[in-house]
């Protein structure tokens, strides 16, 4: 079996017709080989669907963009095609749509209360329409963050249903659901998120009837989130566990909450089936009362805050629920958070400015490899089980650590410095596991003096992952800087469990994910379970 993998290498990749009659392979050869696809660092399963796509989606990491018009900042840039476009291409599974009224009856989408331009809101579902499914046959979520009059509401409703046509959800799958369908059954489907009026067995009912002219009236709950005090002190009463209702927060004499009327069309409402948006108000009201089809969005500052204060009870709540992470106001910079620390606790949906390029956006492009970059992920057990006791910030109970080990022996036409007048790089390499807290670390080769095009290192490092299911390993190549710091030339992230055993060829990318080709490291890989 040996010899024969070995003669379809050869007669693969040696480029010589003598040498190749031999059996044998040159040095030419032997570097085609080691720079073709089967060496690569990243597992060839990993590459393509491998994972059961059967379950509930509320059992999936699903990639995930925030304000995905902007391609810039978030007040003064321009909103662009670009933005869905790219995203989607990314394999980018839920898209946020901000709609508002327009002039002549047209919807736009921009970033409200900014001088962000505007789109018409009949391109971008254009737009969504043709590159929906050119990376992945999985279904894609629009989250609209709707402030349109019900007129318009009904104009949305139209355009989605005539671009759309047969790929927009718009009943249940089965008669009387309990449970989310799969990704598999939602192959190549649109599903809208968006407020919702009454039920799916009442949506089933009015099928077909015209809707025209029917709105609906239902009051929300407001938070004010520009108030980090009253905040944190109303955090503190929703997650006591003997208030059971937001009212509490008025008692206390803690103004955050505010009751406000929200109109929305039943022409909009009806599109709705599987992802109906919900405010977020507690644990313990999410338990009592939360849908299966219901999702929250849950901005960082207060996610951060509960998964400290509740983080057990956070993911049993993202056991149930699809979870929606998003930046909080302040970063007007379009800048990114860590999302590791939201998939540790199961959010589902962790929202990134898909724009702004940085380690945030390494993470996200690195854990969406897996699967085919079908921009859905298995989530590990331990987060899908309902009566799991997995606790990130705690060591598990029953743990079954990885032992992994990295000989990093070369670099290989390493990206020059553009700080030096002769290009010529002081190379360091930076390995960095990202997962549970007591799972994060660092290590650095010694810096290769003036020399980018063949660095050796020769070193090897040796890291215990406790929970290598959450874990990705993220592989920096920096240009040493003594006085302005260190310059980055190229990176790469992948999953710990995606990771192939032997000498592999590590690929490396630009700060904005371009490849930098034929840039790369040579490394040993080794790990026991």
């Amino acid at each position: 079996m040996t010899t024969n993998i070995a003669f379809e290498i050869i007669q693969k990749y040696e480029p010589i017709e003598e040498v190749k009659r031999a059996h044998q392979m040159s040095f030419e050869g032997f570097i085609r080989y080691m720079g073709s696809p089967e060496c690569q660092i990243l597992k060839t399963d990993c590459g393509k669907v491998y994972q059961d796509m059967n379950h509930p989606l509320n059992d999936y990491f699903i990639s995930s963009s925030h304000n995905t018009y902007l391609v810039s900042d978030q007040l003064l840039g321009p909103s662009d095609l670009w933005g869905y476009v790219s995203a989607l291409v990314k394999g980018c599974r839920c898209l946020e749509i901000d709609c508002w009224d327009g002039s002549r009856n047209e919807p736009v989408v921009y970033h409200g209360y900014t001088l962000t331009s505007k789109l018409l809101f009949k391109t971008v579902i254009q737009s969504i329409q043709k590159y929906a499914f050119i990376t992945s046959d999985y279904p894609v979520v629009l989250s609209l963050e709707n402030h349109c009059s019900p007129s318009q509401q009904e104009v949305m409703a139209d355009i989605l249903q005539s671009v759309f046509g047969d790929a927009l959800l718009s009943d249940m799958l089965d008669d009387f659901p309990d449970k989310l369908p799969s990704p598999k059954a939602l192959k190549f489907k649109i599903l809208v998120r968006n407020k919702k009026i009454g039920s799916l067995r009442e949506t089933r009912e009015r099928k077909g009837s015209d809707k025209h002219g029917q709105v609906e009236e239902y009051e929300e709950i407001d938070q004010d989130v520009d108030d980090e005090v009253k905040e944190s002190k109303a955090l503190a009463i929703l997650e006591d566990d003997s208030q059971k209702e937001p009212g509490a927060i008025i008692a206390a004499g803690l103004p955050l909450f505010r009751r406000r009327r929200v109109k929305v069309a039943m022409a909009l409402s009806d599109l709705v089936i599987y992802t109906k948006a919900e405010k977020f108000i507690s644990f313990q009201h999410s338990r009592l009362y939360q849908q299966f089809n219901e999702s929250n969005s849950i901005g960082e500052s207060e996610a951060r805050k509960l998964s400290k204060l509740k983080g057990h009870e956070f993911i049993l709540h993202t056991s149930k629920f699809i979870t929606r992470i998003y930046p909080k106001a302040t970063r007007a910079d379009s800048s990114n958070f860590n999302p590791q620390e939201f998939w540790n606790i199961g959010c589902q949906m962790v929202a990134l400015n898909f724009q702004t390029p940085g380690l945030p956006m390494d993470l996200q492009n690195g854990k969406f490899l897996d699967n085919g970059c079908s921009g859905y992920i298995l989530k590990p057990h331990f987060l899908r089980d309902i009566k799991t006791e997995f606790n990130p910030n705690e060591t598990p109970k029953d743990i079954d650590p990885v032992t992994l080990t990295i000989r990093l022996i070369s670099g290989i036409q390493l990206p020059p410095s553009n700080h030096s007048s002769s290009n010529k790089a002081d190379t360091v390499v930076v390995l960095e596991i990202f997962g549970v807290p007591n799972d994060h670390v660092k290590r650095q080769t010694r810096v290769i003096k003036r020399n980018a095009f063949c660095p050796r290192w020769n070193e090897t490092f040796t890291f215990i992952i406790q929970v290598p299911e959450l874990a990705l390993i993220r592989f920096v190549v920096e240009n040493q800087g003594l006085i302005t710091g260190n310059e980055f030339l190229g990176q790469y992230t992948l999953p710990v469990l995606c990771m192939n055993k032997g000498y592999r060829r590590v690929p490396l990318f630009s700060k904005m994910g371009e490849s930098l080709e034929p840039a790369a490291l040579f490394i040993y890989v080794w790990y026991v379970r």
